[in-house]
């Protein structure tokens, strides 16, 4: 059976959408759906986000499914991804390539990494719960978002200004989306930046979201006129 299940317009772009900490491929579906509508092959993949380093993933899981989609014929393999989704595809462009006008969106990433995590980890339960590559997302000395290198692919990316989270003000410094600060989702080199009223954890749900994901694989920039603003 092929990976890329072919479109009407069989389009020779491919979309790897990979999702965030603790939850499924299922979380992208509807972003998966939008997508192939608006003439994408899509690949979303799952992976074992709560037993597996961010090093590991990138290269069981992340690696093979690139590869499969150039073996398949996509001629550009763009990813759209969820918060530590992010970091996976940081990790892997340390050491490995996309195809040459490949595109990158993502969403909620903790880039700089985030206070959140630093604090979370020094909790056993968490620790037990949300596995190593949590601890990993920190802003400390063994942090592996600050420990990654700028990525030579154009990369938007999408973050909100909704936090469920009581005293979220005594954990971030400035607004947030109850997990990950705007300030920190930023990377050296982006191409473009767009900050939502959305949250954390369904970020990749919010319609206006989804419009902008398509119109930066699209286009290479976000549809800055036509946004909802964050104040909104």
């Amino acid at each position: 059976m092929p990976f890329l299940p072919k479109n009407q317009k069989e389009s020779t772009e491919c979309v790897i959408l990979l999702h965030g900490m603790g939850r499924t491929k299922r979380s992208m579906s509807l972003l998966e759906r939008r997508l192939r509508k608006a003439g994408f092959n899509t690949a979303n993949i799952g992976y074992p986000s709560l037993s597996r380093n961010i090093k590991q993933i990138a290269d069981e899981h992340l690696a093979p499914a690139i590869d499969r989609c150039k073996a398949e014929g996509a001629s550009r393999v763009h990813l759209v991804t969820h918060s530590l989704g992010g970091i996976i595809v940081r990790q892997y462009l340390q050491e490995s390539k996309l195809p040459a006008g490949s595109r990158i969106v993502m969403l909620a990433p903790p880039n700089q990494g985030s206070e959140l995590a630093e604090l979370l980890k020094k909790n056993f339960f968490y620790r037990w719960l949300m596995g190593p590559a949590a601890q990993e997302l920190g802003i400390g000395p063994d942090s592996v978002p600050l420990s990654l290198g700028p990525i030579p692919v154009e990369t938007g990316i999408i973050t909100g200004t909704r936090s469920l989270m009581p005293f979220s003000n005594m954990i971030f410094k400035g607004p947030n989306d109850g997990k990950v600060s705007i300030e920190r989702a930023k990377l050296t080199g982006m191409r473009d930046f767009l900050v939502l009223a959305a949250g954390h954890s369904f970020i990749m749900r919010n319609h206006t979201v989804i419009k902008q994901v398509i119109h930066f694989l699209q286009h290479g920039v976000f549809d800055h006129a036509g946004r909802r603003p964050h104040g909104a």
